[in-house]
C-alpha cells in the first residue's frame, strides 16, 4: 500500500529505544562477580546438605527434610520471581524488537531465515544429545537399588500430561492451536509458543500503522520492560542464597551416593554442551573468518551472567549490548534476534532434554527403537521452542517428553538434584547460540544501509532522544 501511493514505510519512521539501555541493572551483577557467589553458594549447599542429611544421623529423616524445605524457600521465591516476569518481558521485547527494524522487507528476511536457522541448529543439538547418550549409556551406571530408593522417596516429582503420537489427520487441528484464541490466557499460563506468535502478530500490526497511532503502545511496552528488568534485578539479589538453599535441599533428599551415581549423566550433558559450543565456534570461523577464541572473550561477561541467572530472557539487555558493541552486529539485527532467540532458540535445553530422556529410559530398562528416537526428536524440537526462558522450567517440559515415549515421569526425581548446575550451563549455551545467530544473520541478511550507517543513525537518534527525553522517536518522512 505504501509503495503504491509513494508513502514511506511506517517502520522507517518510528524508532523505539533499544532494550540495551536497561543493562545498567545487570552491569552491577557482572562487576560483583555474581557467578562466583553462585558457585560458592552451590558448594556450601552441597556441604550443608551432606551434614544435615539422614546419612549422618545428626537429625532424624523427617527433621532433615523439613529443614531442607525451609532452606529452599529463598530458591522457590527466586524461581517464582523470574517465572512471573519472563512472559511480560519477552512479550514487550519481541514487539519492540520488530519495531526496531529498518524496513519491512528486511524484517521479513530476518524472520524467515532466523526461524529456519533455529530449527536446524535445534535438530543438530538433539542429534548430538541422542548420539552421546546412546554411545556413553549413562543410565547403565545407576544401580537398581538407587532407582528403587528414589522412586519410593518423597522427593518432589513432576507430573506430565499424557501425550501420544498424533495421527496425520490430527495435525491440522494441532497446528491451528498454535494461534492463541485467548491471548490473555496464553500470557497467564506461559504458553510461550503462543505468546511468541501473538507478539509477532501485534508487532507487525503496529509497524504497519501510522507512527502516531503505534507510538503510545510502544511507549507502554517500554515501561513494561523497565518494570520487568527492575524485578529481575531484585530477584538476582536472592540468587546466591537461592542456589545454596536448593542444593542443600536436594542433597539432603538424595544423599552423596545418589549424587556420585549421577556423575556420568552430568558429565554426558556437559560434554554435549561443550560439543555444541565447539559447533558454534566453527560457525563463527566459517561465517566471519575471525578467531573463535576472541569471540568467546568478547561475550564472556554475558555468558557468566547467564550462567548465574539461568535465564536467557533476564540477560537480554546485556546480550543486545554485547552483540552491537563487542561483536559489531547491526542494531536492526540484534534487537530482533535476541528477544526471539531468548524464547525459541533453546539448543542447550534441547540437548539436555534428549540426553535426559535416553538416560531415564536406560535406567528403567526401556528399549528405545528408531521410531521412539524420532518421536523424542520431534517432541523435543517442539518443546524447546515453547520452553519459557526461566530457571527450572526445562525439567517440567521434560515430563511431557518422557510421556510421549512411555518413560515414567517419576524418574525425574532422580535427576532433579543435579539439575541446578546443568540448568546454568545450558543457559550459557543458549545465550551463546543467540549471539552466534546474530552474527550469522548480520552476514546473511543485507539491509539498505551499511553497518556504519546504521550505527551513525542510532547515535544521532540517541542524541535527539536525550534532548527530547522521549522513549520512542518518530522521524519525519523528509528526514529519511
Amino acid at each position: 500500500m505504501s509503495s503504491r501511493y509513494n508513502l514511506p514505510d511506517p517502520l522507517t519512521l518510528i524508532h523505539p529505544r533499544s532494550l540495551k539501555h536497561l543493562n545498567h541493572n545487570l552491569h552491577e551483577l557482572v562487576k560483583s562477580r555474581l557467578w562466583l557467589k553462585i558457585l560458592i553458594g552451590m558448594m556450601l549447599g552441597i556441604i550443608t546438605g551432606l551434614v544435615l542429611g539422614p546419612s549422618t544421623s545428626i537429625l532424624s529423616k523427617e527433621m532433615s527434610y523439613t529443614i531442607g524445605e525451609w532452606l529452599a524457600l529463598p530458591g522457590y521465591i527466586f524461581l517464582a520471581l523470574l517465572q512471573m516476569i519472563v512472559v511480560p518481558l519477552v512479550f514487550a521485547s519481541i514487539i519492540r524488537g520488530i519495531a526496531s527494524g529498518e524496513d519491512m522487507e528486511q524484517l521479513k528476511k530476518i524472520g524467515l531465515r532466523t526461524v529456519a536457522y533455529f530449527l536446524v541448529t535445534t535438530a543438530l543439538a538433539i542429534l548430538i544429545g541422542l548420539t552421546l547418550a546412546l554411545t556413553i549409556n549413562p543410565g547403565t551406571y545407576i544401580s537398581s537399588e538407587l532407582v528403587q530408593d528414589t522412586m519410593m522417596s518423597d522427593v518432589t516429582t513432576v507430573k506430565g500430561n499424557e501425550m501420544n503420537a498424533p495421527d496425520v489427520s490430527e495435525l491440522p487441528s494441532m497446528i491451528t492451536t498454535i494461534v492463541p484464541t485467548n491471548p490473555l490466557g496464553s500470557l497467564a499460563t506461559g504458553e510461550m509458543l503462543q505468546v511468541v506468535l501473538f507478539s509477532v502478530i501485534i508487532g507487525v500490526a503496529l509497524v504497519s500503522m501510522s507512527p502516531v497511532q503505534s507510538k503510545p503502545m510502544l511507549e507502554l511496552l517500554g515501561s513494561l520492560q523497565e518494570v520487568s528488568m527492575t524485578v529481575v534485578k531484585w530477584s538476582m539479589l536472592l540468587a546466591p542464597i537461592a542456589v545454596f538453599g536448593l542444593m542443600s535441599k536436594f542433597t539432603i533428599n538424595l544423599g552423596i551416593d545418589a549424587l556420585l551415581g549421577m556423575l556420568v549423566y552430568v558429565c554426558t550433558v556437559l560434554l554435549g554442551l561443550l560439543m555444541m559450543l565447539i559447533f558454534y565456534m566453527i560457525v563463527i570461523l566459517v561465517v566471519t573468518g575471525k578467531n573463535p577464541i576472541n569471540f568467546m572473550r568478547s561475550i564472556r561477561d554475558v555468558l557468566l551472567l547467564a550462567f548465574s541467572t539461568s535465564s536467557s530472557a533476564a540477560v537480554m539487555p546485556l546480550s543486545i549490548q554485547t552483540a552491537e558493541e563487542n561483536i559489531g552486529v547491526r542494531p536492526s539485527i540484534s534487537q530482533f534476534v535476541i528477544p526471539l532467540g531468548a524464547t525459541i532458540n533453546m539448543n542447550g535445553t534441547a540437548l539436555y532434554q534428549s540426553i535426559a530422556a535416553v538416560f531415564l529410559a536406560q535406567v528403567f530398562g526401556i528399549d528405545l527403537g528408531f521410531g521412539e528416537l524420532v518421536l523424542i526428536m520431534i517432541t523435543v524440537v517442539g518443546a524447546s521452542i515453547g520452553t519459557p526462558s526461566t530457571p527450572g522450567v526445562g525439567i517440567v517440559i521434560l515430563a511431557l517428553i518422557l510421556n510421549s515415549v512411555g518413560i515414567p515421569t517419576a524418574g525425574i526425581a532422580l535427576i532433579i538434584g543435579v539439575d541446578r548446575i546443568l540448568d546454568m550451563s545450558r543457559t550459557a549455551v543458549n545465550v551463546t547460540g543467540d549471539l552466534v545467530t546474530c552474527v550469522v544473520m548480520d552476514k546473511w541478511v543485507s539491509g539498505k544501509k551499511t553497518a556504519n550507517e546504521e550505527f551513525i543513525e542510532v547515535a544521532k537518534r540517541e542524541a535527539k532522544r536525550r534532548v527530547l527525553n522521549e522513549d520512542v522517536i518518530v522521524t519525519a518522512p523528509e528526514e529519511q
